[in-house]
């Protein structure tokens, strides 16, 4: 099949190296890495997304899917790029509590949807992220220590499979395939279209703290005692951020090393206030940005950069928090490449298998180290960080972290078993290449 008779089969659009609007479709977040495909199909339909699959086919490619491109790991050249930004609807049952959110949608876009019903989905830090690629790779979120995962709340699937079926997928048809893709990432199927159960969440008590870099030591153990008594209600997290002498950031902030104390309460104003009251004493606070929020200022709790940039990840995951060794290696008065080292209290419902089992792994964690930075420096600096406390690591990561390490990490080799397994009877010429591949 021609690039031509695929243009003709679809509904949505072929673009090719030097066409108009294949840079914009192709632009990914992450800009630390090229996407250079063969070509690109901007899909509006399952059909589509199942034409791209058999012109992959026909011609030997392996097959990349993007929504927004915060999940990108390496180059991609030589490949059939199916873009879903053309796929967004995002259709609310408040009755229900359920949303039906198409493949290109946004967090954002699913908030905006959800909130007038005084409803929330599980969704991540930043709302730009593609809602659908956060939850298959699991999906950590600012309620996650009172509702768990992001994929622990999906209802079914529809997905179009690498033999171009499209299929529904839910814990009634094909049991196992639901639970694969629920923390297998996009290694089975490309998912046109997911429902998930919401909240209800119109308020609550959330934001962060910037504190002087100088009070790290007394923060980070205040905060590792402080979290052993915190309610599911409150998820939380602290981090050490290297910040640039950017126009875009807070006076207050600007070009210095602070320590960013984030939180998120699902209680009263005067609730939140009352558990975050010691930590508030223990340093020399920047900039208070923590108080009562509609849902939808959800982005202010960590305050990501909106804009695309380049950046690579190293993650792992600690059963207690050696904050003497963590500050060794990454305090305020170490020379480091990296914009932030950051740890996230896990535990709660994010300890606890879901209803309907999954293949997300970490459960057993109690904290997530998580190092962000260039790409050039994060896999040496952030190896460094996560091996001056390595006596406390659980031997995992959580895979939308995994940045370029080994994914295995992510799973017990049980459940890596039975990726592989699946993965032999979804995709076995393996077309689904590219991110996070689990190896047949």
């Amino acid at each position: 099949m021609t690039a031509e008779a695929l243009a003709r089969r679809l509904r949505g659009s072929v673009l090719r190296a030097g066409d108009p609007g294949l840079a914009a479709e192709t632009l990914a977040y992450n800009t630390a890495f090229t996407l250079a495909p063969d070509l690109a199909v901007r899909a509006t339909c399952p059909d589509d997304v199942a034409a791209a699959f058999g012109h992959a086919r026909e011609r030997g490619l392996g097959v990349a899917v993007q929504a927004t491109g915060h999940g990108l790991t390496a180059d991609v050249a030589g490949a059939l790029l199916v873009s879903t930004r053309g796929m967004r609807a995002v259709t609310v049952d408040p009755g229900a509590r359920t949303a039906r959110i198409e493949a290109g949608a946004t967090w954002g876009e699913v908030i905006k949807a959800t909130t007038p019903y005084g409803l929330a989905p599980l969704n991540g830090s930043f709302p730009g992220v593609g809602a659908i690629g956060f939850t298959l790779g699991g999906g950590l979120g600012p309620m996650s220590r009172k509702y768990g995962y992001a994929a622990d709340h999906v209802r079914s699937f529809e997905v179009v499979t690498p033999d171009g079926v499209t299929r529904t997928v839910d814990p009634e048809r094909e049991p196992d395939l639901f639970w694969g893709l629920r923390g297998g990432k996009g290694n089975l199927a490309i998912v046109t279209s997911m429902v998930i159960g919401l909240v209800p969440v119109a308020r609550f008590y959330a934001g962060g703290v910037y504190f002087a870099g100088e009070s790290a030591e007394d923060l980070l153990h205040a905060y590792r005692d402080w979290v052993t008594g915190l309610p599911d209600e409150t998820t939380s997290s602290i981090a050490i951020l290297r910040l640039p002498d950017a126009p875009g950031l807070p006076e207050q902030i600007r070009g210095r090393v602070v320590v960013h104390l984030r939180m998120a309460h699902l209680g009263s104003a005067e609730e939140g206030a009352a558990l975050v009251a010691p930590l508030r004493r223990m340093g020399t606070v920047l900039l208070d940005e923590l108080r009562e929020r509609p849902y939808t200022e959800v982005g202010a709790i960590h305050n990501d950069p909106p804009n695309p940039l380049d950046f690579g990840e190293y993650c792992v995951l600690l059963r207690d928090l050696p904050v003497g060794d963590l500050l060794a290696a990454a305090g305020p008065d170490v020379e480091l490449p990296l914009d932030l080292v950051e740890i996230r209290h896990l535990g709660g419902a994010a300890a606890r298998e879901p209803q309907i089992p999954n293949a997300v792994g970490g459960r057993d964690a109690e904290f997530c180290l998580l190092s962000v930075g260039l790409p050039e420096y994060t896999a040496t600096a952030g190896a460094a960080v996560a091996n001056a406390v390595a006596a406390s690591h659980t031997g995992g990561t959580l895979l939308n972290f995994c940045g370029q390490g080994d994914p295995r990490r992510a799973y017990t080799a049980e459940t890596y078993g039975r990726l592989a397994a699946l993965k032999r009877v979804y995709d076995p010429q393996g077309l689904l290449r590219f991110g996070h591949v689990v190896e047949v």
